[in-house]
C-alpha cells in the first residue's frame, strides 16, 4: 500500500495521506500474461473477475479478454484491436501501443497465478477500506440514516461476511442477462439430476418430486398440531439432505457443505436419540428407560457410528433471537459451507436484540421475514415449524388450513412454502366407542368394527398436504409413518399405494 510521507506536524489532522492498495505492475504483468497464451486463463477465472481491478482501463481489457477466451476465440493484441476499434473505446483504453506493451511487460504466464492473487488480494483490502471508512462514519453519526449502535454492528458484520464469502457487495440490481444465465443453470441442474431434481434432495422421493428438491432462498414452513411429528418429519428432511452431502464423496474427501438444526424446544441429546431410534430401528421410548440387550446396544452404537459421520450441525440454544441465529448461520456458511437450515419452533424464537415489537403478530412477522432475508442472504434454504391454532380442534374436519397457523398473516405470506404434516390416526384413536355410549350391544359393535377399520386403513399413515407452493402445484402427499420409531418414509405400494395426487 502506497502512502505519502506526513510532514513534520503528523500531516493533514495529524495522519498520513494514504493511496488505496493497489499493485499496477502486477495488473500489468497479468494481463500481458494473458495476451501471450489464453490459457493462462484458466489459472485466475474461477476467483478473478474484472471489478477486481484497480485500474479501470485495466478492468476493460480483462473484461474482454475474459469473454473472448470463454467463447472460445482468440484474445490477443490483434483481436483485442480489432474489438475496441468497433466499439469506438481503442484510444480510452490506451490504444495498439498500450496493449504492445502489456505484452512486453510479461514476466511468465507461470505466474499468472500468482499475479491474479496480488489483484485479487490489493481488491480485498480495497474492499475493507471502504467497510473501515462506513463503520467510522456510522459511528460518529455522519451519514443520514443514523442507525442505533446494535443496528451498526449487524450492518458491519453483514457487510464483512459478504466480503468473507466472495461477494464484498451491497447487493443491488444484476443484468437481466445474468439472471437468465442462473435460471438455465438452475435448469440444467435439475435435468443432470433427472426426476426434475434441482435443489437439494429431502429424502423422501414424493416430496422431491413435487418441489423439486429444498431451493436456495426458499423458506418452508412446516406446520402441524402437537403430536403430529413435526420435528420428526423435518430431522427426517434434514438427514436425508446430509446423506445426499456424503454420497459420492471419495474416501477421506470431506463434504461441501453442512446441515444445521436449530433445536429450540430438544436439546441435542434428545435429538440426536431421536435420530439414532430411528437409524437403529430401536424405540426411542425402550432406550431413555435403558430396556435394550446387549445386541440392540450394539446395533445402536453402530448406528451411531454411521450418523456421526453426517454433516449435521445441532443448536440446542432456547429462545435464541434472530440476530444470533443470523450470525450463526453466517459463521456455518463461511466455515463448514451451509446447505440448508431447520428452526424448530419459530415460536420459540425472538427477533433480533434491541427491537421490541408492539404484539405477538408484529414479533412473528419480523421473525419470518428475517428468516426469509437469511435465506435469501445466504442462499440456502430455511425450514421453520410452526404451530397451529387450536382452531382446528374445533372442527369436525381436522385436516389444517392456511388460516390455522398461528399468527397466520405475515408466516403465510413471507413463506415461500407452507406444508402441513397431519395423521388421521392421530384423531380417530380419540373416538374409539365406549359401550356406555350404546343402548344396545349390537350398535356397539357395528361402531367399534367400523371404527377398527378406519384405524386399519389410517395405520402406519400420514398426509404432507402443500398447501402454498409459490413455484408449483399444491396437493396432498402420503407418506409412511411409524410412530414406535417417530419415523417418516416413502409410502409404496406395499404400504397402500404411493405417488402424490
Amino acid at each position: 500500500m502506497n502512502s505519502i510521507n506526513p510532514p513534520e506536524n503528523g500531516g493533514l489532522f495529524g495522519q498520513s495521506l494514504r493511496l488505496p492498495p493497489q499493485n499496477l505492475e502486477a495488473e500489468q504483468a497479468l494481463l500481458g500474461a494473458l495476451l501471450s497464451n489464453n490459457k493462462a486463463y484458466e489459472r485466475v477465472s474461477e476467483f478473478l473477475a474484472a471489478d477486481h481491478f484497480a485500474d479501470p482501463i485495466h478492468a476493460r481489457i480483462f473484461a474482454a479478454i475474459a469473454r473472448r477466451v470463454e467463447n472460445n476465440a482468440l484474445a490477443d493484441v490483434v483481436t483485442l484491436k480489432g474489438e475496441f476499434e468497433h466499439s469506438g473505446v481503442l484510444e480510452e483504453v490506451g490504444g495498439t501501443t498500450y496493449l504492445v506493451q502489456l505484452v512486453s511487460a510479461t514476466v511468465g504466464i507461470i505466474n499468472a497465478g500468482e499475479y491474479g492473487r496480488l489483484v485479487h488480494d490489493c481488491w480485498v483490502r480495497r474492499q475493507l477500506v471502504d467497510v473501515g471508512e462506513t463503520v467510522v462514519n456510522r459511528a460518529f453519526g455522519s451519514e443520514p440514516e443514523l442507525l442505533e449502535g446494535r443496528d451498526q454492528i449487524e450492518a458491519a458484520e453483514q457487510a464483512l461476511f459478504q466480503l468473507a464469502t466472495g461477494g464484498g457487495n451491497d447487493g443491488g440490481a444484476i443484468t437481466f442477462e445474468k439472471a437468465l444465465a442462473q435460471a438455465v443453470e438452475s435448469a440444467d441442474r435439475a435435468m443432470k439430476h433427472g426426476g426434475g431434481v434441482s435443489g437439494l434432495p429431502s429424502g423422501l422421493r414424493d416430496l422431491d418430486a413435487r418441489l423439486g428438491g429444498l431451493h436456495g432462498s426458499d423458506l418452508l414452513i412446516l406446520a402441524g398440531r402437537p403430536g403430529m411429528g413435526k420435528t420428526a418429519l423435518a430431522t427426517k428432511i434434514a438427514f436425508g439432505a446430509a446423506q445426499s452431502l456424503v454420497r459420492d464423496l471419495e474416501p477421506g474427501e470431506k463434504p461441501q457443505g453442512s446441515v444445521a438444526i436449530f433445536s429450540l424446544e430438544m436439546s441435542a441429546e434428545q435429538l440426536a436419540n431421536r435420530l439414532l431410534s430411528e437409524g437403529s430401528r430401536i424405540s426411542g421410548d425402550r432406550i431413555r428407560r435403558g430396556e435394550i440387550s446387549q445386541q440392540e446396544f450394539d446395533k445402536f452404537y453402530s448406528a451411531s457410528r454411521e450418523l456421526g459421520q453426517l454433516p449435521i450441525m445441532i443448536d440446542d440454544t432456547p429462545a435464541i433471537t434472530l440476530s444470533a441465529l443470523r450470525t450463526r448461520c453466517r459463521r456455518l456458511k463461511r466455515t463448514r459451507g451451509l446447505e440448508l437450515v431447520v428452526v424448530d419452533y419459530l415460536q420459540l424464537m425472538r427477533p433480533a436484540a434491541g427491537t421490541k415489537p408492539d404484539n405477538r403478530v408484529l414479533e412473528i412477522s419480523m421473525i419470518t421475514q428475517g428468516l426469509k432475508a437469511i435465506a435469501k442472504e445466504l442462499s440456502v434454504p430455511v425450514i421453520a415449524l410452526s404451530q397451529l391454532s387450536r382452531a382446528v380442534e374445533q372442527r369436525e374436519d381436522k385436516r389444517p388450513q392456511l388460516s390455522d397457523l398461528r399468527e397466520s398473516g405475515s408466516i403465510e405470506q413471507d413463506a415461500d412454502v407452507v406444508m402441513f404434516v397431519y395423521r388421521d390416526d392421530y384423531y380417530l384413536k380419540q373416538r374409539e366407542p365406549k359401550e356406555s355410549a350404546f343402548d344396545q350391544s349390537d350398535k356397539y359393535q357395528a361402531a367399534m368394527d367400523r371404527w377398527k377399520q378406519d384405524m386399519e386403513r389410517a395405520h402406519n399413515k400420514a398426509d404432507l398436504i402443500i398447501a402454498k407452493q409459490r413455484h408449483g402445484p399444491t396437493g396432498n402427499i402420503p407418506l409412511f409413518f411409524e410412530a414406535e420409531f417417530t419415523r417418516f418414509g416413502d409410502l409404496d405400494v406395499a404400504h397402500g399405494g404411493g405417488g402424490y395426487d
